[in-house]
């Protein structure tokens, strides 16, 4: 039952092929190699995680990587505890290739299980370290495991256990830079990050 004052609002039809709004990432400023580490990370807490189920194909996985618009996926069997990571690396690189021969598999054969990378392999850097370290920092740490992604995990506290917080990828910073940086020329200058992220 509407009151006396209540009105209905005007309403228009959709025209044919008008998209759903998309979770984008809030504004990402600019940054130099000396800026704060942590305004390069994608902060899982105000941008929904991009996952997949390890039962996925990878053909899928590509395509979901796409329509996401990110080149790493969570990979996840059951909400919210994740199994590991994939990469487009992972999809499109040497490693559904090698498994195909060693395995005499089609690539269609292959899922998102037989090439993530489980959690337990991954090397993850604490939020608080994130807090103290600079970009350059950062890109340090991804040359020294030579990965393009870098989780990063907020410890337990009395509101609940860890978990991962956020994602650091080597593609976003060159964005915020603005110019390609190179990981193995910043990992010579920045030599201390063992130091830096301790």
């Amino acid at each position: 039952m509407t009151s006396e004052t209540s009105r209905s609002l005007s309403t228009f039809r959709f025209p044919n092929g008008t998209c759903i709004a998309q979770a984008q990432p809030l504004g990402h400023m600019s940054v130099t190699l000396a800026s704060p580490a942590i305004a390069v990370m994608t902060d899982l807490a105000e941008v929904r995680a991009a996952t997949v189920h390890p039962d996925t194909d990878l053909t899928q996985a590509e395509a979901t990587m796409i329509q996401q618009g990110v080149r790493m996926l969570f990979v996840v069997s059951h909400m919210p505890c994740v199994d590991g990571i994939v990469t487009a690396a992972d999809v499109l690189g040497d490693k559904p290739v090698k498994l195909m021969q060693e395995r005499h598999l089609r690539r269609q054969e292959l899922g998102v299980a037989d090439v993530m990378t489980p959690l337990s392999e991954l090397d993850v850097v604490e939020l608080q370290a994130l807090q103290r370290a600079t970009v350059g920092d950062a890109l340090a740490t991804l040359a020294k495991f030579g990965r393009p992604h870098m989780l990063v995990v907020e410890a337990a506290s009395q509101q609940g256990p860890a978990r991962i917080r956020g994602v650091v990828s080597h593609a976003q910073i060159e964005r915020q830079l603005g110019h390609a940086a190179p990981i193995h020329e910043v990992a010579q200058t920045f030599a201390e990050v063992e130091h830096a992220l301790a």
